[in-house]
């Protein structure tokens, strides 16, 4: 098989599924619902069915000599172009496979790849997608390629010659690398790019594939970003404005959707992708409530969090499509984890608890603070707007009040200062404000409103 009927889309392509369900994997419904999808995402026709059960795959071709001859009989039966595998298989196997059914044979991870290939739209992406499917290809060259006599011999090329398979992989190595060089360029751009907005609260949406995040940002921001039902129809992180009740404009970045056993070369690639998640103060884990595999996609997500070593972040569990959902399942859900917010980002159900539950999250670790100064302190003035956020200010004759958000962790910078500094609205019986100096204003812990801080969630704790 060539490199070029590899590379090929699977689209329009009459598609049998096929699934090894090994002893430690959960047993669904509909085990191959998923791999369906991701077929169909990617234009391809399904056609037909076939699973087994085993404790172990099988050596030479993961599936039982049995199957593979029924597998053969149904690609016959069907008049089937390929054949895809709900797992990851060794080059070997997949050889062998393909000879043994006479159609070219995917597994899960390059299905994946054709979809992350033809979705990918910026330069960033379609290299992140490149040096995935060659990676993913280097070990595979072998199989790819039948021409693997010598290269032609005469007079200039006397000597021992060399594998046309040899000239392929050095040429791939060295495409590796320089795409890896180049992704590190980008990435080091956009670890810049998003420190440059650390003045600015970021949220970001991660979640399984296919949740709802889009919908959600469109929800949140009054944006226009598209939103399919459909796997994989974000692959690039999209930023938007958001105003949030009671905190004030914060970033609310869309990211790339995960999804069970995706391609660690793949992960790697995406890590520019990915920076606004690693780099936000809070992350909305979106889930989808309606989906029967909710649970077991909720763990997947928190798994890959971990991979990307951004698990120990504030993460808030939101419950998308409970308009949907059946309410049996719900229960469950809520019952496994009884912070979460239910929404439905389609209909706005739950969508302005969800606001007020990240206003009060991102509010946890803030002090909501009146200073009062000289106008001539400038100085101050520079450290409130470096260090915190000024949300407003009111002057009387040579003073100033300046309402702002400072991190309780920058309370150390406004020791010693000329200011007196009160919590905000928080009247004296005398009606102008309890007084703080400098120093104490440095030691004052965040009083709790009214309405209880929300548990955060992190990738530690849910897989309890």
């Amino acid at each position: 098989m060539t490199e070029k009927n590899r590379n090929e889309s699977v689209a329009s392509e009459a598609t049998v599924l096929v699934g090894v369900l090994l002893a430690d994997q959960p047993i669904y419904d509909e085990p191959l619902e998923e791999l369906e999808g991701l077929a169909t995402s990617a234009g391809s026709r399904v056609v037909g069915h076939l699973t087994q059960r085993r404790q172990t795959p099988d050596f030479t071709t993961y599936l039982g000599k049995g199957k593979v001859a029924e597998l053969k009989s149904l690609v016959g039966a069907t008049d089937a172009d390929i054949v895809i595998f709900d797992n990851d298989l060794s080059p070997a196997q997949t050889r062998n496979l393909e000879e043994a059914v006479g159609v070219k044979v995917l597994d899960r991870s390059e299905l994946i790849l054709d979809i992350f290939a033809s979705r990918a739209q910026t330069y960033q992406a379609r290299l992140a997608v490149e040096l995935a499917q060659l990676q993913y290809s280097l070990p595979r060259l072998k199989q790819m390629w039948t021409h693997l006599s010598r290269i032609k011999m005469g007079v200039g090329m006397r000597g021992p010659g060399e594998k046309q398979l040899e000239t392929d992989r050095r040429l791939v190595e060295k495409r590796i690398s320089e795409l890896r060089s180049e992704l590190r360029t980008i990435e080091q751009r956009k670890e810049r790019e998003v420190a440059a907005r650390s003045e600015r609260m970021t949220v970001s949406l991660v979640g399984y594939t296919n949740a709802g995040k889009s919908t959600l940002l469109n929800r949140l921001t009054g944006s226009d970003v598209v939103a399919e039902n459909r796997l994989f129809a974000t692959l690039d992180t999209r930023t938007r404005r958001w105003q949030l009740p009671g905190w004030g404009p914060v970033l609310l970045s869309d990211t790339v959707g995960f999804i069970r056993d995706l391609p660690h070369h793949l992960i790697a690639s995406f890590k520019a992708t990915l920076e606004e998640a690693r780099q936000a103060d809070l992350l909305l884990h979106v889930a989808d409530a309606s989906n029967p595999a909710a649970l077991e996609q909720i763990a997947v997500v928190y798994k890959v969090l971990e991979e990307l070593s951004i698990s120990e972040k504030d993460a808030l569990l939101v419950l998308n499509k409970v308009d949907q959902a059946d309410r049996g399942q719900l229960a469950l859900i809520r019952n496994r984890y009884p912070n979460a917010v239910p929404i439905s980002a389609y209909t706005g159900e739950g969508v302005d608890k969800l606001s007020l539950t990240v206003s009060q999250a991102l509010s946890h670790n803030f002090l909501d603070l009146d200073v009062e100064t000289g106008v001539e302190n400038g100085r101050l003035l520079a450290m409130l707007s470096s260090h915190g956020e000024v949300l407003s200010k009111r002057y009387t004759d040579s003073r100033v009040i300046v309402h702002c958000r400072v991190p309780q962790r920058a309370m150390g910078h406004f020791r010693g200062v000329d200011a007196q500094i009160r919590p905000h609205c928080l009247p004296s019986p005398q009606g102008n404000g309890h007084l703080l100096d400098s120093n104490a204003a440095a030691a004052v812990v965040h009083e709790p409103s009214d309405t209880p801080v929300p548990h955060l969630i992190n990738g530690s704790s849910v897989r309890k």
